[in-house]
């Protein structure tokens, strides 16, 4: 694969970000970086294509954001309500099910096979790379994976989504269970 172009900034995730800040609290750099780093690969595994960027940035901004904004760990249906709500308040233009998709497969283990599979595979396999610190790489080099985390810091992400598991789950046993039950799809 090529060389990897690093996206740590977008006005449509700093604008749709920015109106959550106070609910994702401390969290938000973390959270923001995950973002970039995601969309960071995800573009890239769409081959930069610059009609599908919307979308991209869109799902991205909103596919966790339901852990903060309703306090629960089976947060996909939270993160897609928002996300679809304001898609059509501020008039985003995004088709609806295609954003919905890119939300609630992101955790997918298998490829999606649906509308706009290619979108919301990318949206997948990026968060994929991220969540797992490059352990999966969906053909990324470790060398594509360290330059992204070299160029987009990720303030404690891992360790936010662990004390999280913690506190909205009883425990982290408990609640990195209930995510693996209502977050993670085959």
């Amino acid at each position: 694969m090529s060389d990897i172009t690093i996206i740590d900034h977008s006005d449509q995730v700093e604008t749709i970000l920015g109106a959550y800040r106070d609910a994702i609290g401390n969290d938000f750099r973390a959270y923001r970086g995950h973002v970039y780093r995601t969309i960071t690969y995800a573009m890239h595994f769409l081959g930069g294509a610059e009609e599908h960027r919307a979308m991209v940035e869109t799902a991205l901004a909103y596919h966790d954001i339901g852990l903060w904004t309703a306090r629960d760990l089976a947060y996909l249906e939270p993160s897609e309500e928002l996300a679809l709500a304001d898609n059509k308040r501020f008039g985003f233009g995004l088709d609806p099910e295609t954003l919905r998709a890119a939300i609630h497969w992101h955790h997918k283990v298998t490829d999606f096979q649906g509308k706009d599979a290619v979108v919301v595979n990318a949206v997948r396999k990026g968060d994929w790379v991220d969540a797992s610190k490059g352990i999966v790489r969906h053909g990324l080099s470790k060398a594509q994976v360290a330059r992204v985390e070299d160029a987009i810091d990720t303030y404690g992400f891992p360790a936010v989504l662990q004390r999280l598991a913690g506190d909205l789950g009883g425990n982290r046993v408990a609640g990195n269970l209930r995510v693996l039950r209502r977050v993670f799809k085959w």
